[in-house]
This record gives structure tokens, sequence and C-alpha cells, in this order.
């Protein structure tokens, strides 16, 4: 890496420490049973809580979305975090018995930090598949001085579109300092290192707190943290095995039965996008293809606030479990769950929502499994038979002082302990996600349920409540293709739920990853059989496909590297017999770990040209190429033009160029991308107006019709450059002269400002 992206890196790096370090104490509360005691999970808190801050002061206009503001928000973070913590002693006594390992950590993340942005500066480019859609909620954001921002393609409209991500991203930008056409790249290598890191503490912890031995292997405990994070950082699925097989139509795909193998020729004209396409007319990526196509989506950027809820449901779950916990620390009824738990949980189930709405859905489901289990371990806690207000718990020890308690009593007790926590986690959700409802219009995304292979009455009958049914929507997807792309994960299922039946005993640990394999099959069958209604026709169930099963990819994930790090506690005291088979299960696993561990290998090779032309981490450094005029433009808007007044472009379809302006620059235009205004809006009858009132501007040589137009739309600025002409071969330049000036020219491209 060259010496200015080096530097960008550690500058990025250090905001990113500081914000954790800020949150330390709270960190080590929330993970006070992990080994690690969370360690690297602070980043990601102290990020999200500075971010909320400075977004609700911000919706509220108390104060602006400035440096200053984001500097008080997290020495106020940081001063709540360490008063709050119960004792400096502690907290000192952790920091000696931990440095080491923190620092372990802290490298790690460092490194894989490094490792990707340095991946990134061969194929840096902000340009193709939907980045101008998300560079320009960054840029918008960063334009932004109250919330909501702009959306950059709709004009005068806010951004209907889950932003917290974003907003997280134009955050750490201006705390930085760094130029978003930087950070736009260094965002998606946190993300991916932050994966990485995460994946491999709770794989770590998984481990450690299946043994909860003190003479437990550092080695064992590394190994598992470490094939933990490359399953789910960085695995494939079993498409991979197409790579060893003639190749076969993507259009109409083919078992491997119908195929010819030829081992020889690997990896066979191998294509990485198929494996997320596989399935016909539907969606179904996995991390490291989101890390390769480097789109800062929504989904995307969610993944550590994911894996966050993912590690601190384990936590809770651990905590609420533990032996050793007194029955003095056990609260009664509701508060079996500390209130400061709930309120977490509710602050970061709502950023989630805010992220990436499927995901908040997706994880309140997981939280209401975790508990579920917890008030049925816990509900035991009951008062003195006396009733007296101030007599002491008692805790029942086996089975048969349990039966001598109510059982009617106890289910009772048990729904209704259960119903107020999740009615406070819901309320908190709720909450917390005010700010962005206030603005959000949900009913842009709300179609309908569809249903799958609907039959013929319910067909006539159209709708009934949210249930659509639609004819011509019955495609499902074949046995071999579900095979293909979740056999390797529920291989090791399988072998777990025979382990969990056969055995006398299990642990938390395997508690909560059974809640999580039956989560993700959950995930994985509501497509077959619903789909959430949108604007594509054909693709029906793509999208509700996409953002269920990636998260059933990454739970599925980790649970796999348990169920072979659980396997392998067994065999050490294993019998001859059971020996050998639990020797067949490592041969067959570590075959299956290599088949999808080369999907990396053919996918990052082949978006980034093998590594051969190292560019740097500057984003568009390529329009000096493709747009040299435009890159110039761009730059002279980003230093000369403050705030976010309206600027008229060439309007385009999605996945083009078009809308490079705005996007590049975070000022709003009339019109941009028409079919995702049409997603965002709910109806192509509200985006449509504007393609022919853009050409109008352009084109009309009358000058009433085009002031009328600009005002309508609040056009300060007017773009004219190589798109414009090839979109509009009318075009009318001289009525820009007469209703306003040039305050940039560079050759053929100008850009007017309209005379006030």
């Amino acid at each position: 890496m060259n010496p200015s992206d080096i530097a960008s890196v550690l500058e990025w790096w250090s905001v990113l420490f500081l914000l954790g370090l800020a949150v330390l104490p709270v960190t080590f509360r929330l993970f006070r049973l992990f080994f690690d005691k969370g360690y690297p999970f602070s980043k990601i808190i102290g990020a999200m809580i500075v971010t909320y801050i400075v977004f609700v002061v911000g919706t509220v206009r108390i104060a602006p979305f400035t440096l200053p503001t984001i500097v008080v928000a997290a020495v106020i973070v940081a001063i709540a975090s360490y008063a709050s913590f119960p004792g400096k002693s502690k907290l000192l006594d952790i920091l000696k018995r931990h440095w080491l390992l923190f620092v372990l950590e802290e490298v790690l993340f460092l490194s894989i930090l490094f490792i990707w942005a340095y991946v990134h500066s061969f194929a840096p480019d902000i340009h193709g598949l939907e980045k101008y859609m998300d560079f320009g909620y960054v840029n918008s954001l960063l334009r932004s001085t109250y919330f909501p921002p702009r959306d950059m393609w709709f004009t005068p409209y806010s951004i209907n579109y889950y932003y917290f991500g974003h907003l997280t991203t134009a955050m750490l930008t201006k705390l930085s300092g760094i130029p978003s056409y930087i950070t736009f790249n260094l965002m998606l290598s946190t993300v991916m290192s932050s994966c990485f890191v995460l994946t491999f503490s709770l794989g770590s912890n998984l481990y450690f707190n299946l043994v909860k031995d003190e003479r437990i292997s550092k080695l064992k405990l590394l190994l598992s943290g470490i094939l933990s994070a490359c399953l789910v950082t960085l695995g494939g699925n079993l498409h991979i095995l197409y790579a060893f097989f003639s190749p076969y139509n993507t259009d109409n795909p083919a078992p491997l039965w119908k195929l010819a193998f030829k081992p020889m020729s690997f990896p066979n004209s191998y294509w990485y996008p198929d494996a997320t396409r596989f399935i016909y007319h539907t969606i179904h990526e996995f991390p490291v293809y989101s890390w390769t196509v480097a789109d800062l989506h929504g989904h995307v950027l969610d993944i550590p606030f994911v894996l966050l809820i993912i590690g601190f449901l384990f936590s809770l779950l651990l905590i609420q479990t533990d032996p050793e916990k007194e029955a003095k620390d056990i609260k009664k009824n509701l508060f079996l769950i500390q209130p400061f738990h709930l309120i977490f949980i509710g602050l970061l189930l709502s950023a989630m929502y805010m992220t990436n709405a499927w995901d908040g859905a997706i994880y309140w489901l997981l939280t209401a499994f975790t508990m579920l289990y917890i008030h049925g371990q816990k509900i035991s806690f009951y008062k003195n038979p006396s009733g007296a207000e101030d007599a002491p718990l008692v805790i029942p020890d086996n089975k048969k002082q349990r039966k001598s308690f109510s059982l009617k009593g106890w289910k009772i007790a048990w729904a209704r302990d259960f119903a107020i926590t999740m009615l406070v986690i819901t309320a908190g959700l709720l909450l917390f996600a005010t700010p962005y409802n206030l603005f959000f219009n949900s009913a842009a995304y709300s179609h309908g349920i569809g249903v799958v292979c609907a039959p013929d009455f319910l067909i006539k009958i159209g709708k009934i409540g949210p249930f659509i049914f639609e004819a011509d929507h019955c495609i499902r997807s074949y046995w071999w293709e579900l095979l293909m792309l979740y056999g390797f994960f529920y291989f090791f299922a399988i072998i777990f739920a025979i382990f969990l039946i056969r055995a006398k005993r299990h642990t938390v640990t395997d508690v909560f990853v059974s809640l999580m394999i039956i989560l993700s099959t959950m995930l994985i069958l509501i497509p077959e059989f619903f789909y959430l209604k949108d604007i594509y026709p054909t693709y029906y169930r793509a999208n509700t496909m996409f953002k269920l099963v990636f998260q059933a990819f990454i739970m599925l994930a980790l649970c796999s590297g348990y169920v072979i790090v659980r396997m392998g506690t067994l065999l050490a005291a294993a019998r001859l017999k059971q020996k050998l088979l639990l020797f067949c299960f490592f041969g067959f696993s570590a075959v299956l770990v290599g088949l999808v561990m080369l999907y990396p290998f053919l996918a990052i090779n082949a978006y980034y040209g093998d590594f051969k032309n190292y560019q740097s981490l500057n984003g568009i450094n390529y329009l000096k190429t493709l747009y040299p005029d435009d890159y110039v433009a761009i730059n002279w808007i980003n230093q000369n033009i403050k705030g976010q007044p309206v600027i008229l472009e060439a309007q385009g379809d999605s996945y083009t160029d078009y809308a490079r302006i705005s996007a590049n620059t975070g000022l709003p235009t009339v019109l941009g991308w028409t079919v995702h205004e049409w997603l965002w809006r709910g109806s192509y009858d509200v985006p449509a107006p504007r393609i022919a009132d853009v050409e109008t501007m352009y084109n009309t040589s009358d000058l009433q019709i085009a002031k009328q137009l600009f005002k309508t739309y609040h056009v300060q600025y007017i773009y004219v450059g190589t798109l414009e002409y090839q979109k509009y071969p009318k075009l009318n330049e001289q009525k820009f002269n007469e209703l306003g000036h040039i305050v940039f020219e560079q050759r053929n491209t100008r850009i007017y400002k309209l005379n006030s």
C-alpha cells in the first residue's frame, strides 16, 4: 500500500479504537462471562451509541451533525460508561489480567483491516452495481445539518430507506477527517474485519463455555475461534462442486449427476456470482460475496450489529443460567433480566431495524427464543409459600421439589414474565426507532404477503387481509438446489441433533446453538411458502429469500464451527468404536470445509483482477479515465458548494452511470435512478412525471416554462456534461446563460448557477 493509504487506515483504526475504549466498562458488564470480556465488541457498541446520540440530537435539532457534536457525544458516552462501572479497582484488575488477550485481538482486527483495505486497493472504484446509491447516501448525510437526510435522487424529500448504517459511516468519516471516497472502502474493510474478529470471539467463547475447565487448551480455543471466523467470513457453499463439472446453463441449472465430471479442468469456467443466483429468479448471497462485490448496503453494514446481538444474547444466556448466581441477585418476575440489559437489546434491535429492517425482525425472534428459554429455567425462583413480601426466594434443587410447586402457576408465571419481557424489549425497539419512524413511509414497502403456489380458489379471491394470492407465482426450489446451498451446514446440524438426542446432558451452549439452527431453518423454509410483495414481477421472492437466508448463512456457519469443536471434545473420552466414527466425521468435515473455503480464492481473484493492478483506496479515481471532466467538476463542487442546493443533471435508469453527480457529491437532484425511487416511494407514478420534466428543463427554449420548472423543483445549479448531451441530443444550453451564469467550466462540461 502507498504511504497515504497506510496513514488513512491507521487514522481510521485509531478512531474506532477510541470509540471502543470509551465504552469498555459497558462492554465488560455486558459480556462479563466471556473469557475475553467481549473486548472485540466494544468498537461496535461505541460506534452505535455515539451515532444514535448524534442521530437523535440532530433529528430534534438540538445540535447539528458536525464534528464538535460527535466529539461531545463521544465524551459524554465515555464519562457515563466509566462512571457506571462498579469499582475502578475491578476495572483495572480486568485490564491487568487480560491486557495481552486484548492486544492480540486488536492486532488481529488491525491486520484484517489492513489486508482487506489492500485487497480493495486493486478495485477501489465506487462504480457499478448499487455503489452510486450507497455512496450518494453517505455523501448526502455528510452534507446534512439536521435529520432526516435529503434524498439525493428525489428532491425535496428525505431518504425513505434504512440508512442508520450509512449514518454510522458518515459519523466515522467526519470523526476521522478522511474523504468519503476513501472511507467508503475503509468501511467495507471495517465490516469485514469486524465480522472476522467478532466471530473469532464468538467461536472461542462457545468452546470456552462448553468446556469451562481451568486446564482448557489455548490451542483449541484459538482453533475454534479461527474456524468459526473463516466459515462465517470467508466460507462459500457446496455450489463450488460445479467447478469440477462441465458448465451448465445458468438460466436453467442442472443437478450434478446430469453433468460431466471434469476435475482436471477445474474450475471449468466457474463464475462466482452463480453461487448466489443458483435457484431460478432468486438471490441467496452470503458474506464473502458481499465483501467481494463491495456494495455498502444495509445488509452488509448490519453484520457487526448482527454479531453483536448474537454475542450478547449468548452472554445473557450464560449470565442468567450461571450456577454461581445467587438467589439474591435474581430479581422477581420481570427483573429476572436486568433493566439495563433490556434497554440495550431494545437499542440494538432498533439500530438493526434502521439499518436493515429484516434483521430487526429476524433477531427479535432470536431474542424471543432466548428469553423463552431463560424464563423457562429461572421461573423456578418462587417466593416463599407464605406469600410475605420480604420472604426469601426458594430454589427447588431437584425434580421432586419442583413437582411440589403448582404446575399451573409455573406455566402462568412463565408465560406472564416472558410476555412482559418481550413487551419491554419491543417497546424499547419502537421507542428508540421513533426519531426514524417519524419520517419513514413504511407503506411504500408494505404491498402484502404473497403466498407461493396458492390454490386456484384463493387466486380468484386475490387477497385476504395482508395475504396476496397471485397467479403464475408457483416456483419452489428443488431439493438438490437447497442441498447445494445448505447441505454443508445441515450435515453438521443433523450430526448435532443426533448427538443431542443420544446425550445424557446438554450445555447452555448446546441450547443456544440449537436455537440458532431452528431459526435458520425457518428462514430458509419461509421463501418456499411466502414472499413479501415488492415491485418485481418475476423475481417476486428474490428479496425475501435474499434477506432471510443471508442471516441463516451467518448463524449456520457459526453453528457448524461449533459442532466441529463439540465433536472434538468427545474424541479424547470416546471408546475405540466411537473414535473411529469421530475420525470419519472429522475426515469428511475436513473435505467439506476445504470445498467451501475454495470459493473466496475464485471469487476474490476474479473480481480484483488476480491482484495485478494496484491502484489506491481512492474510490473516484476511475472518473479520471472514464469521465475526466466530471472528475474535475465533482471535486470543484465538493470544495466550493456548501449545504444541499438542488443541482439538475440527466436522469437515467438504475445501475447506469446517470445520477453520478448527485451520488458523488451528495447534492440532491430532481430525479436519479428511477426504479430505485419507484421502490422507495411505493409506486412508479410518483417518480415517473419527473422524467419528462427533467427532459423539458434541458431541451425547452421557452424561458417561462424552464423558470417555472426550476422553481417547482427548487433548482439552483444546472450540470451540463457528456451524459447530458448523450441523453438529450436537443439540449438547449442558451437559456441557461440567460437565466444564470457559468460558475465552472472544463472543456465541454459546465455548471450554471441560476440567478435568484
